[in-house]
């Protein structure tokens, strides 16, 4: 059953990222580019609103939490324990809570990264890459990283949806990178 439904999934995402490929044929080469920075300007606000959201992230579990009741209730119960656990912690060890600071800061120094391609994606392809790469390697970080620290399956499939997502922007602007330095 799962092996079937993994299987659905990859067809899906194949079938999503061919589809982009065949559109690409037809494009100019500003269409190209325009289409390549739009991709680019995605994972730069999705590295930037990531890292600015992990600042405060006990004011924002707070806010979750007053609303749980209009959260699903396996969600709702989990968003609680954690913020249970970043209160009581910040609470004892407030020192905590800087390595939160770095995972915010390493999400806006990635944001800044991705300002190469934008400005020549052909030059800079290898940051496109690097992008492609992260994005796979999330998948074994939140199954064996949440499987030993008791994340539950739901959580680390929302960690894992990060990655399809990278990777559903990344991979069709790889291709359009190539496709654009073979038109130069």
């Amino acid at each position: 059953m799962v092996n079937s439904y993994l299987f659905y999934k990859l067809f899906i995402i194949y079938f999503v990222i061919q589809s982009t490929f065949n559109i690409m044929d037809n494009l100019s080469k500003t269409q190209l580019l325009h289409r390549i920075k739009v991709r680019i300007w995605i994972i730069i606000a999705g590295l930037a609103l990531s890292g600015i959201t992990a600042f405060p992230i006990e004011t924002e579990l707070a806010i979750f939490t007053d609303h749980g009741p209009t959260l699903p209730g396996i969600l709702s119960l989990w968003l609680n324990q954690i913020y249970d656990a970043v209160r009581l912690t910040n609470l004892r060890y407030p020192f905590i809570s800087y390595g939160t600071d770095w995972l915010a800061f390493a999400h806006l120094m990635l944001a800044i990264l991705f300002i190469g391609p934008l400005k020549d994606p052909v030059k800079n392809i290898w940051v496109i890459q690097f992008g492609i790469i992260a994005a796979v390697l999330i998948f074994p970080l939140a199954f064996i990283a949440g499987n030993i620290s008791g994340i539950p399956l739901f959580w680390q499939l929302i960690d894992c949806s990060f990655g399809v997502v990278t990777l559903l922007i990344l991979i069709p602007c790889y291709r359009m990178i190539i496709k654009l330095n073979n038109t130069q």
